[in-house]
């Protein structure tokens, strides 16, 4: 049978329709597919995975960094999106290298651990660029992840304290600096902000060849104080199944002050005495997300194993201690230059 040809004036809705239909169908099974492995990810998730020892027999190899977008570069130094592996998930990064030539056996280099930021809004080159700044201008490689699930990072975000993810990845993206011949693997440090001051925390017990770390406004307390002692309410962008891992968990290995020994081995405050290096801590006293006590407590703790660190308690000063923030960035920088 012989086709009637269409009049072309009267058709050329067709192509347009037919594209945003396809549009739409293509997104509707992307969101599908995101929903699954959302889902999933969630029910794969395990708290007692987040146990120190278990980490301690991890490997983190981490992989060569694979450039994949060259930034307007620093006053001294390249910027670079670059991607690393982390548990076999595409993890995107920040990467800034001094220009010049190295120092022998490499340039020191600096991990750093961003707080939390909602992952569908994160931007890889956005946030945290003036404390990044600092420390490439001084003469250090930095790295800061983006985490799995953020931005253009493959992976689910579970947030950190349930979930084992972010410490994967930040474990992960100390093992890319170590195999980097731009780095000199006996001088990487870590710096973290707010939950990322978690995680360095975290790291800093689990791999002794962390040589010193900074932490800002950091959630540094036992999993009973965070549970028990933080009164701040959790972001509204937090899915409510991530949070609910914190009642799974409860439901299934009862809470810190029923099964003390459980908690207490998920902690980093446990294992201080195995601190891989030197510590400092900043503060603001009104920190308006995470409790300044959570610093008091960490330092008394470290004081109790033999350990020291110094403290800056800023008076007045927010979490992202906005009045203090030059002062703060030399302070951090001065102290990696002495123990790196």
């Amino acid at each position: 049978m012989k086709l009637k040809a269409m009049n072309p004036a009267r058709t050329t809705w067709a192509l347009p329709l037919l594209a945003l239909l396809t549009l739409q169908v293509a997104s509707s099974q992307a969101g599908a597919q995101s929903d699954a492995a959302f889902a999933a990810a969630v029910a794969k998730a395990d708290i007692a995975d987040m146990n120190i020892a278990a980490a301690r027999k991890k490997t983190y190899p981490g992989s060569a960094l694979k450039v994949l977008q060259t930034l307007r570069a620093g006053v001294n130094y390249s910027r670079q999106v670059v991607s690393y592996q982390s548990d076999g998930l595409s993890i995107h990064a920040l990467l800034t290298v001094p220009a010049g030539t190295p120092p022998k056996g490499g340039w020191p280099a600096v991990v750093f651990n961003h707080g939390y930021i909602p992952p569908n809004v994160y931007r890889t080159t956005e946030r945290y660029v003036a404390y990044q700044d600092a420390f490439a201008r001084a003469g250090f490689v930095t790295l800061k992840s983006d985490y799995r699930g953020h931005g253009s990072s493959e992976g689910v975000a579970l947030c950190g304290y349930y979930a084992p993810g972010y410490t994967d990845d930040v474990m992960n993206a100390l093992g890319s600096f170590k195999r980097d011949k731009r780095v000199n693997a006996g001088r990487i440090g870590m710096w973290g902000h707010s939950m990322g001051g978690f995680l360095t925390l975290r790291a800093m017990v689990i791999d002794p060849g962390i040589k010193a770390g900074v932490i800002w406004g950091g959630v540094v307390a036992n999993y009973d104080d965070l549970m028990n002692r933080w009164p701040h309410k959790a972001p509204a962008s937090i899915p409510q199944r991530v949070l609910n891992l914190r009642k799974t968990a409860v439901d299934k290995y009862g809470t810190p002050a029923s099964n003390p020994t459980f908690w207490q081995a998920l902690s980093a405050n446990t294992y201080l005495k195995d601190l891989s290096g030197p510590l400092e801590l900043h503060i603001g006293s009104a920190d308006e997300e995470v409790p300044p006590a959570f610093h008091s407590i960490l330092v008394g703790q470290l004081k109790a194993v033999g350990k020291t660190a110094a403290s800056y308690v800023y008076p007045g000063d927010n979490h992202n201690l906005s009045g203090n923030l030059g002062t703060a960035l030399s302070r951090s920088v001065a102290f990696f230059k002495k123990n790196l």
